[in-house]
């Protein structure tokens, strides 16, 4: 695997079937860690059909992590009933840094991305406009620009408290 992608389903707090045929990973609201449909190793090659469709012109080699969240977001000030909460958000990116680590991903801009990151850098894909993750509610200061970079900040601190640096 070269990269993960990071979403929220904008859906509720705990995964519905179709969301685990898109998602390898998806955790809940209480910051449980549910699998998905398939393997990771289903995206090395996507052209059987059988892989987790989570990123319209990027699946091929990406694992897909989501926060089961964010159902009725429109904006910062109007987020929906299902605003991803801090236990939440914390178990997911501790999961990608367990991920980093297994799969030997590097976390940088184009290794662990947020969808939103994947659209704006391919934006000739269906992924071109997706809004996942351009808001963290538990962390409501950070910027819509800022959010990628502080979610690889987080996935970097878990990195270093797996490997017991911290």
């Amino acid at each position: 695997m070269k990269r993960i992608i990071i979403h929220w389903t904008a859906g509720g707090y705990f995964p519905a079937a179709e969301e685990k045929m898109r998602y390898h990973f998806l955790v809940d609201k209480a910051g449980k860690v549910h699998k998905g449909n398939f393997r990771p190793e289903d995206n090395e090659i996507c052209k059987s059909g059988r892989y987790a469709a989570h990123t319209g012109g990027g699946n091929t080699g990406s694992v897909g992590v989501a926060v089961c969240a964010m159902a009725g977001f429109k904006n910062r000030n109007h987020v929906g009933h299902y605003p991803v909460v801090l236990e939440q958000f914390e178990a997911a990116m501790k999961l990608c840094a367990e991920l980093c680590v297994k799969y030997k991903i590097d976390v940088m801009s184009d290794t662990v991305m947020t969808h939103y990151e994947f659209g704006l850098k391919n934006p000739k894909t269906s992924s071109a406009g997706k809004i996942d993750i351009i808001f963290i509610p538990p962390y409501s200061w950070i910027s819509q620009q800022e959010a990628g970079g502080f979610i690889r900040s987080k996935i970097k601190w878990y990195i270093q408290k797996l490997r017991g640096e911290n």
